[in-house]
Parts: structure tokens; sequence; C-alpha cells
């Protein structure tokens, strides 16, 4: 009988070992849908988004503005970082990116405020749950501190940080839905890659409005007001390039064929773009300039976001030189004939670059333009009108609502409180009169 009971014994002992990893498979099961090579690339580009705010951004716009402003803008950038990331993990995330019912057409609903329910095993396609909203999150800092361009040198700290918290909850946040949440325009089938609509059209436009509604700076058109430190800016126009790659590369949510090319082309973009607006100005006023290239460099990025995971490498070379171009002309027509003072060039080089870009999605997805073939996103239904009837109605929506919330936001909280620093203080410069400090003590 021992060994009877022995023998059962290692019956039951080998069986257990062969159906122990079967079982572990399927507990695990959830865990397993995370993909370690598609983690560690969102991780990555996580890293490189915010490094495109800070200091990618920080610096770019803290070398254009003049030197008594360069903390201001600067302090602008990082308390837009700091907030952002609250109102993300208290609501942000969950309006954006969870399902809204019977309204999920045009906003998210509340299950996840304040992350209920997402743990460290939630998985959201191959990715945890807490990645892809670090990741989003990061989209979400980057679109309110790109408005700041557009009022630097003006603007009163207290009411430009309610502007960012409530634009981003009335603005970023339903469009965001809207195309990347499940909401209208995503099942209508736009094609806004990494935020043509999302991130560039939304912030221009926004920054547009805000320039109108604030007003020009003290002896603007007529005073020149050249950027206090190229070098600054410069360096921070670099850091925006290389972050872009997680930027764009980032939005294919994994590590693939689709990120690698979104990364290819937009590498091509901001060099097509910086080379035609250095071309432009060479043409226009006899000499090329360090601000003109790097500004040609961020239209061309700013263009081919919304089109990166859908054209080719020559789509990207065609899409880089149109931006530069357009972008340039639209920059001397805003301030040169509309005489509307948005500081650092926001709605020209990004609204413009969006409206662009969202556009030309649709004309080189098409597979049948040869060397300038895209991917049609493996729609074999793919048609070139009904896609660009498509993208033409998500840039005129995407127009109206940020124009027209922008302009309400801001006439409201200019009921409560001065927008805008007085002549004398704005003589005197944003870092004394609002933070009492100053950037240089030479």
């Amino acid at each position: 009988m021992k060994v009877l009971n022995n023998v059962v014994a290692s019956i039951i002992a080998i069986v257990a070992a062969v159906m122990m990893p079967s079982l572990a498979f399927a507990e695990g099961a959830e865990v397993a849908a995370i993909n370690g090579a598609d983690t560690a690339w969102i991780l990555t580009s996580t890293a490189l988004v915010l490094f495109m705010t800070l200091p990618g951004l920080s610096l770019f716009y803290g070398g254009l503005v003049r030197g008594k402003n360069v903390l201001s803008v600067l302090m602008q950038c990082f308390a837009i970082t700091c907030v952002v990331s609250v109102i993300w993990l208290v609501a942000g995330y969950s309006l954006a990116f969870s399902d809204g019912g019977e309204y999920n057409a045009f906003i998210g609903g509340l299950d996840w405020v304040m992350f209920s329910g997402i743990t460290r095993e939630s998985v959201t396609g191959t990715l945890p749950t807490s990645l892809h909203a670090l990741f989003q999150m990061t989209f979400a800092i980057i679109t309110p501190a790109l408005i700041v361009g557009a009022f630097a040198e003006r603007m009163r700290f207290a009411p430009m940080l309610a502007f960012s918290v409530f634009w981003l909850l009335a603005v970023y946040i339903p469009v965001c839905h809207w195309v990347w949440g499940g909401g209208w325009l995503a099942e209508m089938g736009l094609y806004d890659f990494a935020g043509g609509t999302v991130v560039h059209i939304t912030a221009g436009v926004a920054a547009l409005v805000a320039a109108m509604v604030l007003g020009n700076r003290h002896g603007f058109p007529g005073q020149a007001m050249r950027p206090h430190n190229m070098t600054m800016t410069v360096m921070g126009a670099g850091m925006l390039w290389v972050g872009w790659f997680g930027f764009n590369g980032g939005s294919a949510v994994a590590a693939n064929g689709d990120a690698a090319m979104a990364m290819f082309v937009t590498h091509i973009s901001a060099a097509a773009g910086s080379l035609a607006w250095m071309f432009m100005e060479w043409k226009k006023f006899g000499k090329p300039s360090a601000l003109g290239i790097v500004t040609g460099m961020v239209a061309g990025l700013g263009t081919i976001t919304p089109a990166s995971g859908y054209v080719g490498p020559g789509g990207a070379l065609v899409i880089g030189v149109v931006a530069g171009i357009v972008c340039f002309y639209m920059v001397i027509f805003v301030k040169q004939k509309l005489h509307i003072d948005d500081s650092l060039d926001v709605f020209p080089v990004h609204g413009i670059g969006g409206i662009l870009g969202t556009l030309m999605a649709a004309v080189f997805a098409s597979t049948e333009l040869g060397v300038f073939s895209g991917y049609g996103f493996a729609k074999p239904e793919y048609s070139f009108l009904d896609q660009f009837g498509v993208q033409a109605i998500g840039v005129v929506a995407t127009l109206a609502y940020t124009a027209v919330v922008t302009w309400g936001l801001l006439k409201v909280i200019g009921l409560f409180t001065p927008l805008r620093v007085s002549v004398e203080e704005e003589i005197q410069g944003l870092d004394i009169v609002l933070h009492e400090e100053r950037g240089y003590d030479l």
C-alpha cells in the first residue's frame, strides 16, 4: 500500500508540474498581454515628449523674448507642466479616454477619476494603462504651453494659470476625446496620427485669439523686439527636434515599422522645412538667420505631425517644403499685414502647420503617387476625396470650437482679474514685476 501511495503521489506531482505553467499563464493572461518591447519604447517616448516642454520649449521660447522677461516664460512653462499633470490625474485622462456613455461622441466619462480602477496590471492595447495615461499626459502638457508664445511679455501670471487650467478642461480634453478617445471625429475616420488637430490647431488658434484679446505689446509694431539669446533658442530647438521623435514615433504605440517610419518622415520634414524657410528668408532679406532655420524646423515638425503615420518619405519631403514656405509668409501676413502681436508666431507656425498637415495627410496617404505614396493606412476602401472631406471637417470643427471657447474663457477670466500687466510694468519687465527675480545678474 505504501508503494502504491508513493506511485500515486509521484503521478500527481508530475501532472502538477506539467499543468502549473498553463495555470500560471491563464491566471496571468492580462499581464501577458503587455508587450515588453512596446512598453520600453513608449517609456522612452514619454520621456522624450516631456523633454520637449522641459527644457526644449522653455529654452526655445525663453531665448526669443527680451532679457527682462526670460524667467517669466520659463516659469509659465514649468507651472503649466505641474498643474496639467495634477488635472490629468484627477479627471483629465478619464474625460479624454474613458467611455462617456450616451455622450461618448463628445466627451469621456468619470470612471477613472483619480485613476480609480487602474492598477499596475491594467492594460491598454499592449501597454500598461498607467503608461498610456502618462504618455498622453505629456501631450496635454505641451499643448497649453505652446500658447504661452502668443501672450509672452504681457500676460499676468495668475490669469495665465487660470486660463491654462480651464482651457485644458474645455478645449484640449474634448478635442482629444473626439479624435483619440473614440469620439465623433474618430468614428468618421479622421487621420491625426500625433496631434495636428488635437495639439497644433487648438494651440495655434487659441494663441491667435489670445493675442487679439490681450492686445499688442507696448511699442508693437514700430519698436524692434529682438530675441535676447539666440544661443538659448537654438539649443531649445535642437531639443524639440530630438523630442519630436517620441512625439510622433511614440504615437504608433508600438515598437514596430510604423514607429520607425513615423520617426523617419518626421526627420525629413523637419530638415525640409528648415531649408525651405532659410532659402525664403535668404531670398527676401539677403541673409539667412539662425532664427529662420529653427523656426522652419518647427514648422516642418508641426506640419508632419498629423500625417506622420500615414505618409512616406517622399510625401514628407513635400510636406516639409510646403510648411517652410507657407508658414514663412503667414508670419509676415499676421504681423505686418494684420498687425496682430502673436509674440512668438504660434498661430502662423503651429496653427497653420497643423491645418496644412491635417489636409495633406489625405493627399499623401494615397498609394497611387509613386515615390510620393504613403500607406493609405492599410484601408482598401481608401478614397482621396472622401478622406479629404473628413480631414476638412476635422480642421473646421476644431478651429471653430477652439476659437469660440478660448475667446469666452479669456473674457470671463478678465471679468475677475486684469489679464495683462500695465504699460509701466511691461516696460520694467515681467521677471521683476511678477516674480521679483532676474534672469541675469551681470
